[in-house]
């Protein structure tokens, strides 16, 4: 159960409904209650103290008259409680502590006084915990309702109706000294408590209908909110399941609409991932097969005979080249996958980034005289330090240097350019050989982008040049880019930060 966002939904909407419905109906029944009953009640109070004192007086001079007085007395006090009845709109009852109305104002028909007397005219109330209360100790109480079922009786004009009662009980001292207790009840209909309650039922079964109207709601928005999710969970299985071309079509504008768009790029860079992956197995294999092959071709030559003692000298030398090819490739394959895992620990000093370059374009010296190319050096400053890794700066240099005599044709021209922007050394290597189309830009750092065709008339390389070159940039935090043009040469251009106070220490 509540295994799912659907149930979970459905079940906290339904309690939150629940609970507020709930406070609402008890604060809204509190306080009717609380505004139909409170002025009533301080009235009838006050009415129940009056009593007392008439109930009080009339026992005094009760004592003290004769039996004439006493029934005029007597006459006087029902008048009395007639009245005040009449003023309240109450009944006004003298209960005796066990449980007999002793005097009463208007409203008991002889058909009441039959139905609940004792055969000699006296009623008696029904005892509860209230009435209990009030017979053990001098206190007062208010209740709304129907008397325990008295006023329920057809026999009352206004039966059925809500009732309110006040009850007080007092202490009286008789002439032998002992102590009786006296409870006066005043009790009142309060139609207006009623039609608040039947307005409260109202809100009840308004409350039950919102809950049923909110619940369809619900019902909707979480099968818009969870069939998405669904979707998602769905493509997300097929893709663990190595379907990396499944997208999602969800068009919302929301959460879930940013999560199918980033889902969907995750997807499209997955599977650009393991097409990556695929070709990478690729290009390796072919790039150890094809020198591992011509090894193996010409050794078994040489060793069956059939290439000639004289030019096996010749042949053993392009496999010394093949081995040095493979051995290249290895070490360039461990090196950018030390670079990729984080393995790869620079040690940064302040570099002559200047003196850098003319190292590169002498230790190349014998590459530009074999293709009669040149070299023309432009630098801001005759001396420019920049925080580096030398090797690793080194490394850049000479693979962005070759490159460039590699793909500009003999005679062509190299410039390499070194200019201060912003606190930074933005070192440019510019050829003017055959360029690179504009849409293998992006291309041009995955490995072995060499065996593209357009990079494909030199096959001395191992294609990996310029993902280590992206990499050891990376690693320094700074940017490299290129701009090319078919056929009017292509430029390098990569930034290294300025050195300050490390060359003032120099």
């Amino acid at each position: 159960m509540f295994k799912t966002i659907f149930s979970k939904m459905i079940a906290i909407f339904i309690a939150l409904f629940i609970i507020a419905f709930t406070i609402t109906g008890f604060m809204l029944s509190y306080f009717l209650d609380s505004y139909f009953t409170d002025e009533k009640g301080d009235l009838l109070e006050v009415t129940s103290t009056a009593v007392n004192q008439l109930f009080e007086s009339y026992l005094e001079s009760l004592d003290q008259s004769n039996s004439l007085n006493n029934a005029r007395l007597e006459e006087s006090l029902n008048y009395l409680l007639n009245v005040l009845g009449r003023n309240t709109n109450s009944y006004i009852w003298i209960v005796s502590k066990n449980g007999y109305i002793y005097r009463y104002s208007d409203g008991f028909s002889q058909s009441i006084i039959n139905k609940y007397g004792n055969g000699e005219g006296v009623i008696k109330i029904p005892e509860d915990k209230s009435f209990t209360r009030l017979t053990q100790e001098v206190t007062k109480i208010r209740e709304v309702g129907d008397f325990s079922g008295f006023f329920k009786d057809p026999l009352y004009a206004n039966a059925g109706d809500l009732w309110l009662t006040v009850g007080q009980s007092f202490k009286y001292t008789d002439t032998d000294g002992n102590d009786t207790m006296v409870i006066i009840y005043l009790h009142t209909p309060v139609k207006d408590l009623k039609n608040a309650r039947e307005v409260f039922k109202y809100f009840l079964s308004s409350a039950g209908a919102a809950i049923i109207f909110s619940l369809i709601m619900i019902y909707i928005f979480s099968l818009r909110l969870t069939r998405p999710l669904k979707q998602i969970k769905n493509a997300a299985a097929r893709i663990a399941n190595g379907e990396f071309e499944k997208r999602l079509d969800i068009k919302s504008r929301d959460e879930i609409g940013e999560l199918a768009k980033t889902f969907n790029q995750m997807a499209v860079s997955l599977q650009n991932l393991e097409e990556m992956r695929r070709g990478f197995i690729a290009n390796v294999s072919h790039e150890l097969r094809t020198p591992m092959t011509s090894i193996r071709g010409f050794v078994e030559g040489i060793l069956d005979g059939t290439i000639p003692p004289e030019r096996q000298s010749h042949y053993l030398t392009i496999v010394r080249d093949e081995t040095d090819r493979l051995n290249r490739l290895v070490n360039n394959l461990l090196d950018l996958a030390k670079m990729e895992a984080g393995e790869m620990k620079l040690s940064i000093v302040p570099v002559n980034i200047n003196e850098l370059v003319r190292k590169c374009v002498i230790n190349l010296e014998t590459l530009l005289l074999e293709k009669n190319q040149t070299v023309d050096a432009d630098f801001e400053e005759e001396d420019l330090f920049v925080k580096a890794d030398m090797d690793a700066i080194e490394r850049v240099l000479y693979n962005l240097l070759h490159n460039a005599i590699k793909f500009t044709p003999a005679g062509g021209n190299i410039k390499v350019m070194i200019r201060l922007q912003k606190g930074k050394a933005e070192v440019t290597v510019k050829d003017n050989g055959i360029g690179i189309d504009e849409n293998e830009l992006d291309m041009i750092w995955d490995r072995f982008y060499k065996t593209d065709k357009s990079r494909s008339k030199d096959k001395t390389g191992t294609g990996l040049g310029l993902a280590i070159v992206k990499n050891i940039i990376n690693e320094h935090g700074q940017r490299i880019w290129v701009e090319s043009k078919q056929g009017e040469g292509t430029s390098f251009t990569f930034t290294l930060e300025r050195a300050y106070e490390e060359v003032k220490n120099q």
